[in-house]
């Protein structure tokens, strides 16, 4: 028996519009990401997707929901459901991308290289379903059409969602190894300090001046003074 409820998304929605039950608790019902059932509560995810009830098609209790909305650590249960359907079986592979949307990928790849250089190979292949020689065609501008590639947002042209470039982002983010700091080097003073320091050299070089000159008016005056007598 599957553990995952009949038209996850269809299903989210529902709860979404009906329950009280939090994010994570649906995303872990509907085994869909957090993130992604908050972008069903706003508008960004599922659009156009009627919801599906869960209690009318026997997989969901009132009861298990009301207790779960009383207590937010708790799961949600799925009931045995009455229909059969086949396992899916999970396609190894790159991603499949929908030929009207293929032209799309080297534009998507040069976006995600020009946004989002802490990305791998790996990863853009996972998001818009390439090749790594494509890829490395397009860091080194020797893709048959660079001339006219214009970086463009992958989620926008509906080669991925927003929450798998999230992921991948953070997972990225994660593996880089940590920029170590600078030493600082000596520390300026401030240009007040700087300024009055100048500003008051040559104050000070012409008061040396003028004790000079009435030093020696002095020692003259003094000297002429002896001879006389």
């Amino acid at each position: 028996m599957s553990n995952t409820p009949l038209m996850p998304k269809a299903t989210a929605v529902w709860l979404v519009e009906n329950t009280a039950l939090t994010f994570e608790q649906i995303g872990d019902f509907c085994k869909l990401h957090a993130l992604e059932v908050k972008g069903i509560a706003d508008g960004e995810v599922a659009q156009g997707i009627k919801g599906l009830d869960p209690i009318s098609t026997g997989q969901l209790s009132r009861e298990e929901i009301d207790l779960a909305e009383k207590n937010s650590d708790r799961r949600l249960k799925l009931l045995e459901s009455k229909v059969r359907l086949p396992e899916k079986k999970t396609r190894k592979g790159p991603r499949y991308t929908p030929v009207s949307r293929r032209h799309d990928r080297p534009n998507a790849i040069l976006w995600l290289i020009r946004n989002h250089g802490e990305l791998k190979d790996a990863q853009i292949i996972r998001l818009v379903g390439t090749t790594k020689a494509t890829i490395q065609s397009i860091k080194e501008r020797t893709h048959w059409n660079s001339a006219q590639l214009q970086p463009m947002d992958p989620v926008t042209l509906g080669l991925c969602s927003q929450i798998d470039l999230d992921i991948e982002v953070q997972r990225a983010s994660k593996d880089r190894p940590a920029t170590p700091v600078e030493e600082k080097g000596a520390t300026l003073l401030p240009a007040d300090l700087t300024t009055r320091h100048r500003e008051d050299a040559p104050a000070r070089k012409e008061s040396l001046d003028l004790e000079t000159v009435f030093a020696k008016l002095g020692g003259s005056k003094k000297g002429e003074e002896e001879d006389d007598e």
